[in-house]
């Protein structure tokens, strides 16, 4: 099974906010370069005709063209991930997915199994690998937004104190299926799991 091809989808209204966010800022940006470069400042008319474009280019037609192509692109990357299985270990679930280790949000994808959650990344980071969790050192799950926005953060904190922040596309299912796989433990070992 496979969760996470459903990109999210944005609103006009922060996509409008967004168009107005970037071009404000490239205007703001270009005069600060000019002022600190002493160049001439171009008119004020070009000014609002470049931050109307960048604008309208980065908050209106560059998310159009990631829901639009994105999925055939990272579709793709995802197709070659495969991670280390123990013997007996059969993967039931699967997605897209970034693992933020520091600063660097590292692409890749999840995996439920049987036993663990697993991420792996692709070979398109800086940071390459694979992250085993299992269910039974699963602390808490914590619902979390990017940028204070979007609804797609998920922090998991283990009993010895690590915490992973993965952002993934249908985070309620991803959190469901992950109950799911823990709820099985508890019922076993008479662990308790906290939800936020």
């Amino acid at each position: 099974m496979e969760i996470g091809t459903r990109m999210i989808e944005l609103s006009w209204k922060y996509l409008i906010k967004s168009a107005i966010f970037n071009g404000v800022l490239y205007v703001g940006v270009l005069m600060i370069i000019y002022y600190f470069t002493d160049e001439e400042l171009h008119s004020l008319n070009s000014l609002i005709f470049q931050g109307i474009f960048f604008g309208v280019s980065m908050g209106l037609v560059y998310p159009y063209l990631i829901e639009k192509f994105g999925t055939r692109f990272t579709s793709k990357i995802g197709e070659n991930i495969k991670p280390e299985l123990t013997q007996d270990e059969n993967i039931e679930i699967e997605g897209l997915a970034n693992l933020f280790r520091g600063m660097e949000g590292v692409g890749g994808k999840t995996f439920l199994t049987n036993k663990k959650m697993i991420f792996k990344s692709h070979k398109m980071n800086i940071q390459k690998g694979q992250t085993d969790i299992p269910y039974e050192d699963i602390h808490e799950i914590i619902r979390k937004k990017t940028a204070k926005i979007i609804d797609n953060r998920i922090r998991i904190k283990t009993n010895d104190g690590n915490e992973f922040d993965f952002v993934v596309n249908e985070r309620e299912e991803w959190i469901e299926k992950l109950n799911e796989k823990i709820t099985h433990y508890n019922t076993v070992y008479g662990k308790s799991l906290k939800t936020k």
